[in-house]
């Protein structure tokens, strides 16, 4: 642990980052998942709004610095072909 009082803080405050970090890329997986169960049925509306759902989470991720881009393109684009392989 560090002993000057702004170098506490700051692993305080990098944890608490770290922990909100890793619950919205939980959430990003939740959703990837959520969208591929719905694959297998027969809800069209309903696998279009999670697949939505999912772009959105990744985009913002991007934005807020929490995923690289090119790694959110990389989960969408594997997520529209597993979409499209199980569709056959």
């Amino acid at each position: 642990m560090a002993n000057i009082k702004s170098a506490k803080k700051r692993v305080l405050i990098a944890e608490a980052n770290r922990q909100r970090n890793v619950a919205f890329k939980t959430s990003i997986k939740t959703a990837i998942k959520k969208a591929l169960t719905l694959a297998e049925g027969s809800d069209e509306d309903a696998l279009n709004l999670a697949i939505s759902n999912v772009y959105k989470l990744c985009d913002k991720a991007v934005s807020k610095g929490i995923l690289h881009k090119n790694t959110a393109a990389r989960k969408k684009s594997r997520l529209v072909l597993a979409i499209k392989k199980l569709e056959k």
